[in-house]
């Protein structure tokens, strides 16, 4: 028996040194936050579209396999790898909180793929009316589930406050983007060209009040990924301090949280929703 032990262990060992996996640690992050490297791949993790792919069956795998590390009860020849693999997934579908699954347009690893089409719809030219409003009431509220989606369920907030915010940012992000193009269709100096490249960039002024109340003395919302008490805060707008780009053509002038410089404890909060 001891020699089975032994084998299984000088087997895992191998394994492990062969993926040149870290050693596991239960609900801290991968690669080191000391640096930008670390950090910034740690971001790549969290919004890895490939975890929309994982079946149910694999997900329930996952979560035995990191219950067995907990209790201790994990089979020989688990690899770091493995349990690096299982905590990336868990940590992608299941809320935090609630640990119940986050709907697939809604999670972290979803919001480029879900959040791309809708990027490209704020930048089509020669947008009528009626397509510009649609555009910045789809954005505003894909961000808004976004945020209600991953937020921190341990501190409920009251609804109105949520739809106060959604309903401030939808209005202020259409007013600003019909308005906008009025005075551009008006503006007689401009060519035919000059007039559609002005467009192209009203997106920017449009979604950038939505996004700008963000607050620390907001209600806090769960990142996903975190451990329960780690958590970001979000202002009473819903706009989200965690939430990943969607896609450069809409984004702030501003360095990610989770990219700067400098040590952090934990789980870093993710780079700052670009889009609202």
């Amino acid at each position: 028996m001891a020699d089975t032990a032994t084998t299984a262990s000088a087997a895992a060992s191998a394994a492990n040194a062969a993926t040149d996996a870290p050693p596991f640690q239960l609900g801290k992050p991968r690669f080191q936050q000391t640096s930008f490297y670390g950090r910034f791949r740690h971001f790549l993790d969290i919004i890895d579209p490939r975890t929309l792919f994982v079946t149910e069956r694999r997900l329930r795998e996952a979560v035995q396999l990191l219950e067995d590390y907990k209790h201790g009860t994990l089979r020989p020849g688990v690899t770091n790898e493995q349990l690096w693999s299982a905590q990336k997934i868990k940590q992608a579908i299941l809320h935090p909180d609630t640990n119940e699954k986050i709907f697939m347009p809604f999670r972290m690893s979803g919001y480029i793929p879900f959040g791309t089409p809708i990027v490209v719809g704020l930048l089509l030219p020669n947008q009528t009316l009626a397509s510009t409003v649609f555009w910045q009431w789809l954005n505003q509220s894909h961000n808004a589930c976004v945020n209600y989606a991953n937020r921190n369920a341990t501190k409920p907030s009251p609804a109105s406050k949520f739809i106060q915010g959604y309903l401030g940012a939808v209005i202020s992000a259409v007013s600003i983007a019909v308005g906008l193009n009025v005075l551009v269709q008006k503006a007689n100096k401009f060519t035919p060209a000059t007039r559609l490249l002005v467009q192209r960039f009203v997106p920017f002024p449009a979604v950038g009040p939505a996004g700008d109340g963000t607050d620390s003395s907001g209600p806090a919302y769960a990142h996903p990924g975190a451990s329960p008490d780690c958590h970001v805060h979000a202002g009473e707008d819903g706009s989200l301090a965690g939430a990943p780009p969607a896609a450069p053509a809409c984004a702030k002038p501003r360095v990610p949280g989770s990219l700067r410089p400098g040590p952090a404890t934990g789980y870093q909060p993710l780079p700052a929703d670009v889009r609202d």
